[in-house]
């Protein structure tokens, strides 16, 4: 059966990742059913040559990014809470799960995602998937990152008069994913939400951002037993002058602040 299912996903021209993905949902089901004991009902050993399942080659793999002109392009046909979203993510390199949980005007606390006063750093505990927050599935995505001056100067602006979640509807829920994109692809440009942070990345490696940084900064996990040492983390002052150093990559004047907010197309259930 699931090699019927992978014949019709090859048929309809999807990815090999995205088959391996669909194909792992498959795997898991059958896992899921389980005795009394806890042993499997239906315990397997796939056989993926027999099933077809193609192999995933990781440097063919699409990933799409946005240029610096075509960053230039999307804020500038963006109005109010998305304009800045996008804003955010490709200054910083935010999961956007991790942005929408961000929330303004509360006390700091473990409990939540915040941004400081100044906006200069965002404290990322939560992010928000399905609708729910939840705890980041990693250690290192809890995190703290800091954002460029340029940057915080407009957030401040967006910032002033909101408490609750930094990007909210009309009824202070966070906004939805699929609006989200859905907004960015009204741009003409077909990519992601994660192509803004491949072009935050870039920007940081460009800039000869050291390592230590970048993985805090993203959230990435250690890769060696000299990242876990590190406590570069812990030194505010040095990441700050990185951070300036580093800046952001893309021009801010066509930002526009919380008064566009009510130009903004109405949220889609």
């Amino acid at each position: 059966m699931l090699r019927e299912l992978v014949v019709k996903m090859i048929a309809a021209e999807l990815s090999p990742k995205t088959i391996v993905n669909y194909s792992q949902v498959v795997k898991f089901v059958v896992a899921s059913a389980v005795t009394e004991d806890g042993e499997q009902v239906y315990p397997r050993k796939w056989n993926h040559d027999f099933i077809g399942l193609p192999i995933v080659e990781r440097e063919k793999q699409h990933r799409p990014t946005v240029t610096e002109a075509g960053l230039g392009e999307i804020l500038a046909r963006v109005k109010g809470r998305t304009q800045m979203l996008f804003a955010l993510l490709a200054g910083t390199g935010l999961r956007i799960g991790e942005a929408r949980a961000i929330r303004v005007g509360v006390p700091p606390s473990e409990d939540y995602s915040y941004i400081t006063d100044d906006c200069r750093m965002v404290y990322i505990n939560k992010s928000i998937w399905g609708g729910q927050e939840q705890t980041p599935k990693t250690p290192a995505a809890i995190r703290t990152v800091d954002i460029p001056e340029t940057l915080a100067q407009v957030l401040r602006s967006y910032a002033v008069g909101r408490n609750g979640y930094l990007f909210a509807t009309a009824k202070g829920r966070p906004l939805q994913s699929r609006n989200v994109l859905r907004s960015l692809h009204a741009t003409g440009k077909k990519i992601g939400l994660h192509a803004f942070r491949r072009f935050r990345l870039t920007w940081l490696r460009k800039n000869g951002v050291p390592k230590d940084l970048e993985r805090i900064w993203m959230g990435h996990a250690p890769e060696e037993i000299g990242d876990i040492y590190s406590k570069l983390k812990e030194d505010e002052v040095y990441r700050r002058e990185w951070c300036e150093r580093a800046g952001i990559g893309f021009s801010v004047v066509t930002l526009l602040h919380k008064d566009a907010v009510a130009a903004e197309p109405a949220e889609v259930a």
